[in-house]
């Protein structure tokens, strides 16, 4: 097996702002594992508030080539437990290196991971299209020039509710709020009556996470859904939050990659938990792998590679909400530019 390190510096197509910050571009690492001729990909993104940095992710992956490149091909089962021991420390490069050896898995095997797994795709449900901070006449203006059934709004001004007037006066689409840690708790349940009225489907992350005291309260008197972010990064996370939240919302880069993330949502339903998947600013590699696991979620927002201008890949992309699935094995990527280090 030959490993080969691409990165890029993703440029976003406008500055993307939400209550973490803003951002014109992010830098990302593609893995590549080569075997027989195929090539299998996964992604990281250097993500500042999750404390990534593109650099030590690059090097962490150097520091391990050797014993990645003498991997011989297993199912990604067993192959990821080896993963978690080497990587474990981080897990977007763990999640990374799972991608991408689930993505050679699946062409090596001659077939959609989708496939592998015996999932239908006839009835998945639809990805949000997300509406960054703005003033709210350019808020408007995203969605007047992407018309979609349903619309993630990013809040965290000091103005919330008269954006969230301005959108549903604007559009009668299904619309959703992320919070991303901005509110308070005394805002969130007075905020979630309002959004009621407006018919807003749920609120994701309202508070800071581990303010579990806060949102316990919260949770207790919502008039809405809640579903947890920055507060549910793996399976450790699940049991608390199904006190403190409605749903989770899972990102293979926070949970460490495609198998971890089956395992949540495996127990995410035992505690009743609805599920939802996300996605970094990232590209077609990472959406295409996310959307491996749609069938098995109740929301989706794998909108990521629509926010670059610079993709440097294809695979699974969006069509008015749909997911539209690639007939290419594996997760159905393609690596179209490669810059390797």
């Amino acid at each position: 097996m030959k490993l080969t390190i691409h990165t890029y510096n993703l440029q976003t197509r406008k500055v993307f702002t939400t209550s973490h910050g803003s951002a014109a571009n992010r830098r990302c690492m593609i893995l590549e594992l080569k075997h027989e001729g195929s090539s299998g990909y996964g992604e990281a993104t250097e993500i500042l508030y999750y404390g990534k940095n593109l650099e030590k992710m690059v090097q962490l992956v150097l520091d391990h080539k050797s014993w990645i490149e003498s991997m011989d091909i297993i199912p990604p089962g067993a192959r990821y437990k080896e993963l978690l021991k080497m990587f474990g420390q981080d897990r977007f490069v763990l999640c990374a290196l799972d991608m991408a050896y689930h993505d050679l898995y699946g062409k090596l095997q001659g077939k959609r991971l989708i496939d592998l797994w015996g999932m239908e795709t006839d009835s998945c449900p639809l990805s949000s299209l997300t509406v960054g901070i703005d003033d709210t006449a350019a808020m408007l203006r995203h969605i007047d020039e992407h018309p979609w059934p349903i619309y993630k709004v990013k809040l965290g001004t000091d103005h919330d509710m008269d954006i969230m007037r301005a959108i549903r006066a604007h559009t009668d689409k299904s619309l959703r709020v992320d919070v991303n840690e901005g509110w308070t708790k005394e805002q969130t349940i007075e905020y979630s009556f309002i959004l009621q009225e407006l018919n807003v489907d749920y609120i994701e992350q309202p508070l800071p996470a581990m303010m579990d005291d806060e949102m316990s309260e919260v949770y207790d008197e919502s008039a809405l859904p809640l579903f947890a972010d920055e507060s549910c990064h793996t399976t450790e996370d699940i049991e608390k939050c199904a006190d403190l939240f409605h749903g989770i919302n899972i990102k293979l880069m926070k949970c460490g990659g495609l198998t971890p993330a089956i395992a949540m949502i495996q127990m995410a339903r035992q505690y009743e938990l609805k599920i939802m998947i996300g996605c970094m600013t990232e590209t077609s590699i990472g959406i295409s792998a996310l959307a491996q696991i749609l069938p098995l979620v109740d929301y989706a927002d794998l909108d990521g590679s629509m926010l670059i201008s610079n993709d440097p890949a294809k695979g699974v992309y969006l069509h008015y909400g749909s997911v539209v699935f690639s007939d290419k094995f594996g997760t159905g990527a393609e690596l179209l530019v490669k810059n390797p280090i």
